[in-house]
Formats: structure tokens, C-alpha cells, sequence
């Protein structure tokens, strides 16, 4: 896999600098430029979901802010089908770049190709990376939205009959997707 050097800003980043790391490796590669802290999520996200392609880790301010209140984004819209199902779960707290980690989003990511991870940020998957891009967008403007709902209301959550309709929908929406 390729995967982002660790403590390097983007904007200083070059083609160079991105690590190569076999998918079955077990330590980090001994190179001038060390992978990012969390490559063990990245290599067992792309172990466990073959038909992934790229895995993509952030911090986006709403995800993140439902992230450290443990909140699960409910099916408050249809775009929550880009997720793979009725919630966009929240994988359970563990240290940074650590098995624990890797283990508590892997186990999140089972069935879904997203999660927030708590007090943490937020982890998508896609078939390419394009794809996985475009649903970390979806994910920060659904949780945007969520948010939103919940400072004004209580949104109402969609049934899941009509969580099971639009997921069949999804099926033929835009982008091809991993789940």
C-alpha cells in the first residue's frame, strides 16, 4: 500500500515522500520517512475488505466533534446509504497508531465503508481512491447537517424501510463504491 508520511503538512509533502508498505507487513518499514502513525488501520481495513482500494483518515470538524461525543450519525437523510447502511457507527476509543486502534475501526468498518472513531476523527473507504475522497466529503456534510439538526430539534431519523429502499437505490448511484 501507499500511504502518507507521518508529521509531514501536505502542502510540504512531494511524490517521494510517500511510503510503501507491503499489506503483509507487521512493523513498520525502517525508511528515511516514517509511514503515517496510523498505517496499521489502513493495512487491515484493505486486508479485511478486499474490493477496497483506498482508505482515507481525517479530522473534519463536525465528524470529529460527534466523534468525541461518541454520537453515531442516525439516518437523519438519505446520504447515509453512501455509508452502507442505517448509521455511520462510532468505533470505540483507543491510542493513536496503535493495534487497538486498527482493531476498533476494523471491527466499525465490517459492514459500512465509513465510521467516526471516538475523540478521534473519521475513516472512509472506497474502490479508488476518487471514490474514497468523495464519500469523506459526504461524510463531513452529513455530520454538518446532523449537528445542525440536533441544536434545533430532534431530527426525525428515517424509517428503515425506507432506509432498505434507498440503499437499493444507492446501488446505481454515481460513483461505484465499496462497502
Amino acid at each position: 500500500m501507499l500511504i502518507t508520511p507521518s508529521g509531514i503538512p501536505y502542502e510540504k509533502m512531494t511524490p517521494e515522500m510517500i511510503v510503501t508498505l507491503p499489506l503483509s507487513a507487521e512493523n513498520a518499514p525502517k525508511t528515511t520517512v516514517k509511514p503515517s502513525s496510523e498505517w496499521r488501520f489502513h493495512r487491515d481495513i484493505l486486508r479485511a475488505k478486499p474490493n477496497v482500494q483506498a482508505v482515507v483518515h481525517a479530522h473534519p470538524i463536525y465528524a470529529t466533534a460527534l466523534a468525541m461525543n461518541r454520537q453515531e450519525i442516525r439516518a437523519c437523510h438519505y446520504m447515509i446509504a453512501a455509508f452502507g447502511g442505517d448509521t455511520v457507527p462510532v468505533a470505540d476509543y483507543a491510542l493513536f497508531g496503535t493495534d487497538a486502534l486498527s482493531g476498533t475501526v476494523t471491527k466499525a468498518l465490517a459492514n459500512r465503508s465509513g465510521c467516526l472513531m471516538a475523540n478521534h476523527g473519521a475513516v472512509v473507504v472506497g474502490d479508488t481512491l476518487d471514490s474514497a475522497l468523495w464519500r469523506m466529503v459526504e461524510l463531513e456534510t452529513l455530520a454538518k447537517g446532523y449537528a445542525t439538526s440536533l441544536s434545533i430539534g430532534a431530527p426525525h431519523i428515517l424509517s428503515e424501510s425506507e432506509i432498505k429502499e434507498t440503499l437499493a437505490a444507492f446501488k446505481d448511484y454515481g460513483l461505484r463504491t465499496a462497502f
